[in-house]
């Protein structure tokens, strides 16, 4: 049987309490990298087959220190030179994640794509929350950020992003779990929540209550043709982080 590690990214430097960071590209902060070293510690018993993250760097950095604790090297895959490798060996019977017999088992390939993105916040890209809800109403800003939609001003609703992600995961993660790879992916509030609609079925309306801490795993087992999650419990530490 096979794993499915959903995890949200440390914090970045730019505190996810002050802003909305959505496409703005900002590392990890300390307590990010921190964050991105308890997730190495409770997964260190778990050998990892494939990662996959965002576009962003606080995706990338917070799987670089995970994959660390296992003794392993990521190595980056970008969307442009993974559909450049398929489109070379469309003739060949080989899986197209089939990178880890050729890099060797101390690296481990990182898919990067930008369906895994954060959403794009429109008008309110990185501003800070406390204004927003000066100028919207602490209401509407709140609709926006949790609800399944509508989305904030010319900014992505939570459908939008799940109508990016969910192909993604149906068409590259998926397949590779079923195999029996263990896998995880690194991604955002957004972009978790909706693969966590998609794959327990969450309703539009039940949606708004999920949320994803930074440094916060979500593990799902794949049993019997579905995935069914493991740890279901989010300490009140974490969800003071939101």
């Amino acid at each position: 049987m096979s794993l499915l590690i959903l995890v949200r990214h440390g914090e970045p430097g730019l505190k996810p309490e002050d802003r909305l960071a959505g496409w703005l590209d900002i590392p990890l902060s300390r307590k990010g990298i921190e964050e991105a070293l308890e997730c190495a510690v409770e997964l260190e018993n778990i050998e990892l087959d494939f990662a996959f993250a965002s576009n962003l760097i606080r995706t990338q950095e917070t799987l670089f220190i995970i994959l660390s604790g296992q003794k392993k090297t990521g190595v980056l895959v970008h969307e442009r030179a993974d559909e450049e490798k398929n489109s070379e060996k469309t003739s060949e019977q080989t899986a197209w994640y089939s990178y880890p017999e050729k890099l060797g088992k101390e690296l481990i390939p990182i898919y990067s794509t930008a369906a895994l993105n954060e959403r794009y916040y429109g008008k309110l890209q990185g501003r800070k929350k406390q204004k927003m809800e000066e100028k919207y109403g602490a209401e509407k800003l709140s609709c926006w950020r949790w609800n399944f939609e509508p989305g904030p001003p010319e900014g992505e609703s939570l459908k939008a992003v799940y109508e990016r992600a969910v192909p993604y995961f149906e068409q590259k993660i998926l397949p590779a779990v079923k195999e029996g790879k263990n896998v995880i992916v690194c991604a955002h509030q957004s972009s978790l929540r909706a693969l966590a609609k998609y794959i327990e079925g969450i309703s539009d309306e039940e949606i708004r209550e999920v949320r994803f801490s930074t440094g916060e795993l979500a593990i799902y087992r794949f049993f019997e043709g579905r995935l069914v999650r493991e740890n279901t419990e989010t300490s009140a530490e974490k969800k003071r982080n939101l």
